[in-house]
């Protein structure tokens, strides 16, 4: 039975080393948050490429849209239609505000697909802003605004953005003098500086009492996003609206975040109400006290303010041993003058205190000084005890009063329409990727248009992954303690091969435990002698039990 608890106490053992080892490495590769898989649309999986074949070996085809759609920029031929922007940023030094920040269209640096190219941002610590006018203005009306795009951090990202602004619709847009006090309606896209990383969606709404524009931004995604930021891999952004005000973000294909316009927004699209008066003015005897002294309270005739704290303990007894002519520290005797003191600049030089070597053994030097206590007759000074205050009226607040500025509007979605897009952006890393812009209103367009751009770039990443060996290496190299368990791991399935399937050694209390003499038959003549004494066994309790019986009477 021992030995059987020893083999499932290693069997235990193992599950739970090959568990913990199993956890670490889906631990690197899944995010910190649930996150809410939509449906790939079934027509994109009919181009996918067999995800055995390399990066070199894959055909492809620039995307084209299958369906409407008011924005479409793949960046593979002529780059047509995107202006610089020639102005300046305000309230910058002039140094640094041009927008002079350089632009390419180049192949990606990692898990490259032949053919296909993208905008790269080149520049480190420079503004920059390119744009270009939609094929056709979207008006928010009643159809889902679908915005799409890749990104890719090549080098990682330190502080920077790769947001996109849809640019409102008005008579004197000039791309040439895009800028950040450029009117825009939407917002959307990473953005990141020191240790905060963001995925921004702002729609600018205006006023329809004053006619002013103010930023809503949606509350934060409940995921960690540092992993689309530091992993140097194509991700692909979007952002769903639909006519019943409600929005989605998406990164490749997942829901990270989903709200109402009108629920999930900071501030929030609609004013209180009421508000409080600015001319109300807490009275002068208003009395927010929940308790007060009490005012017939005396001090007792005992109570003595004047007692300390602490007083010295009149028990203790100075220990024995205690070196009273000997002081904590002594000259250092090993120290020497340094050859270059000056009496006249420096003084007498004196050698440094180190602690007296003769006060390690004894229980202190010095002078003995008695320890201080608490002293039971200290009470502080006195206070009289509170009570409650029976004048307390509560906490003031101002009184409420109609909201002059309220509004109500329903339907923030019928926003200012858009008709350009813009890239507007500042970055202390370079060569960020953008590639495969996309503006529509149907979901299966957009899904169709990522399964043949982003979804190949996804399916060659895939493909030059390192297989299940480096990545063991990749993370032993992050965690060393990991190369314990891979150890353990790899010596377990032979301890408890060895454990379960090696002949166990038999002892000789076993062989004279389960083995019946049956080397000689019994006689009938052998027999009878022991069935005697048996019997002769059993009169001699029987009478053992009658004599106790008589004892006890």
């Amino acid at each position: 039975i021992t030995r059987m608890h020893f083999r499932w106490d290693w069997l235990c053992l193992g599950v739970l080393i090959i568990s913990s080892v199993t956890a670490e490495i889906e631990n690197e590769e899944t995010l910190d948050a649930d996150v809410e898989v939509e449906d790939f649309d079934k027509q994109s999986q009919e181009a996918d490429v067999d995800r055995d074949k390399s990066s070199l070996e894959v055909v492809y085809q620039t995307p084209k849209p299958t369906g409407e759609v008011y924005f479409t920029e793949t960046f593979d031929g002529v780059l047509a239609g995107w202006v610089l922007s020639k102005t300046k940023k305000e309230d910058t030094d002039d140094n640094i505000a041009k927008y002079d920040g350089k632009w390419e269209v180049e192949e990606l640096k990692e898990n490259t697909v032949p053919g296909d190219r993208g905008l790269v941002l080149k520049s480190v610590a420079k503004h920059h802003a390119i744009s270009a006018m939609l094929t056709k203005a979207f008006i928010f009306d009643n159809k889902p605004l679908i915005v799409q795009y890749e990104v890719n951090f090549q080098e990682g990202i330190d502080c920077g953005g790769a947001y996109i602004k849809l640019l409102s619709s008005s008579d004197d847009l000039n791309l040439e003098y895009f800028f950040d006090k450029t009117p825009y309606t939407i917002m959307f896209g990473p953005d990141k500086c020191g240790e905060d990383y963001k995925l921004h969606f702002i729609f600018r709404h205006k006023n329809p009492k004053t006619g002013e524009y103010d930023e809503k931004h949606a509350k934060r995604p409940d995921i960690d996003l540092k992993k689309f930021y530091l992993d140097k891999k194509t991700h692909l952004y979007t952002l769903v609206l639909k006519p019943d005000d409600t929005f989605e973000m998406l990164i490749d294909q997942s829901v990270v975040s989903k709200g109402s316009l009108l629920e999930d927004m900071v501030p929030p699209v609609n004013p209180p109400k009421e508000i409080e008066d600015p001319n109300d003015k807490k009275p002068d005897g208003w009395d927010e006290r929940p308790k007060i002294p009490d005012p017939d309270a005396v001090k007792p005739d005992d109570w003595d303010e004047d007692e300390p704290s602490k007083i010295e303990d009149p028990d203790a007894v100075k220990p024995e041993g205690w070196l009273d002519d000997e002081p904590q520290y002594v000259p250092d005797p090993n120290a020497k003058k340094p050859k270059d003191w000056d009496e006249e600049m420096d003084g007498d030089w004196e050698a440094p205190q180190i602690p007296n070597p003769k006060c390690e053994t004894a229980p202190g030097c010095g002078h003995w000084v008695r320890p201080m206590k608490n002293n039971p007759k200290y009470k502080g000074k006195w206070k009289a005890p509170m009570i409650d205050n029976p004048n307390y009226q509560g906490i003031w607040s101002p009184r409420k009063i109609l909201n002059p500025d309220y509004f109500e509007d329903l339907h923030p979605f019928k926003m200012t329409t858009v008709n350009a897009i813009g890239l507007e952006l500042w970055s202390m890393t370079s060569d960020i990727y953008f590639d495969n812009f996309i503006i529509c209103s149907e979901k299966e367009v957009a899904d169709r248009w990522a399964a043949d751009g982003w979804g190949l770039k996804k399916l060659v990443a895939s493909a030059n992954e390192p297989g299940m060996f480096s990545q063991l290496v990749t993370a032993a190299e992050d965690h060393p303690w990991l190369w314990v368990l891979y150890i353990l791991t790899l010596a377990l399935p032979v301890g408890l091969g060895v454990l379960f399937c090696w002949p166990a050694k038999k002892t000789d209390e076993d062989i004279d435990f389960k083995k019946p003499d049956i080397s000689k038959p019994i006689t009938k003549g052998e027999l009878k002698p022991e069935r005697e004494e048996l019997e002769d066994d059993e009169i001699e309790l029987e009478e053992e039990k009658e004599n106790e019986g008589t004892a006890e009477d």
